[in-house]
């Protein structure tokens, strides 16, 4: 009987198709989740500012509110605030109709006009109060809410992170001693997400005749990351 290098080759090819399965036995594995939070006091606050102005014709308006906002712009860049910091976030002129005695309708009659122009602002913390009683005092008669941020997070987010891989660690460690096993090599490591600093917005009016020092407390920030990492086990 005659056996071909070919058939050789496949005797040889079924013998290691049968055997793969005991040879490539799956790695055990441990796969743990952690979570790391980093919590730190904001240091910039942003908010709304601006002028409301009314007067009998558009141009009028527009003319009382621009004389107003340059004031209120002016005093902005006195106490320091660069111009970057410094956004319109909105600029309308509405017509203002006469107001019908209850239960009476009157036709729709035209009897001014207002104008309304706000800018977004952020400054130092440190600074908001001064900032905001600079500004009331320049005529603006208007803010809106405050919110408070951080302007660097990534030592935060950094911290966070550091603070995840070693709660997966310590689970890991837990989880391997009460089964009995040990931890070989990492495997992988995946972040699984990350939350930085949102802005946190508190609400806030204030009116023309309350100048004096306004306290701003900017309270806490936090951020979060997690991550889950794989574990040989032996």
């Amino acid at each position: 009987m005659r056996i071909t290098v070919s058939a050789i080759a496949l005797i040889f090819a079924a013998s290691a198709a049968f055997a793969a399965p005991a040879d490539l036995a799956p790695q055990r594995t441990l796969t743990v989740a952690g979570l790391g939070t980093a919590k730190a006091a904001p240091d910039e606050a942003s908010f709304s500012t601006g002028v409301v102005a009314q007067a009998p014709t558009a141009r009028a308006a527009l003319a009382a509110n621009s004389q107003a906002m340059n004031a209120v712009i002016a005093s902005l860049k006195k106490q320091g605030v660069p111009d970057k910091a410094i956004q319109t976030s909105n600029l309308a002129l509405n017509p203002q109709y006469q107001t019908c005695k209850p239960n009476v309708t009157c036709p729709q009659k035209i009897v001014g006009y207002e104008v309304s122009n706000t800018v977004a602002v952020t400054v130092g913390l440190d600074k908001a109060g001064t900032v905001l009683d600079a500004l009331v005092s320049a005529g603006a008669n208007q803010i809106g809410g405050i919110s408070f941020s951080i302007h660097d997070p990534k030592p935060l987010l950094a911290e966070a992170r550091a603070g995840a891989v070693k709660d997966a660690v310590d689970k890991a460690t837990l989880f391997a001693k009460a089964a009995g096993v040990t931890l070989g090599p990492i495997m992988s490591i995946d972040e699984g997400g990350s939350n930085a600093p949102r802005p946190m917005f508190k609400s806030m009016m204030v009116r023309a005749n309350d100048i004096g020092a306004l306290p701003v407390a900017g309270g806490e920030e936090s951020v979060s990351a997690s991550v889950s990492i794989t574990w040989i086990i032996n």
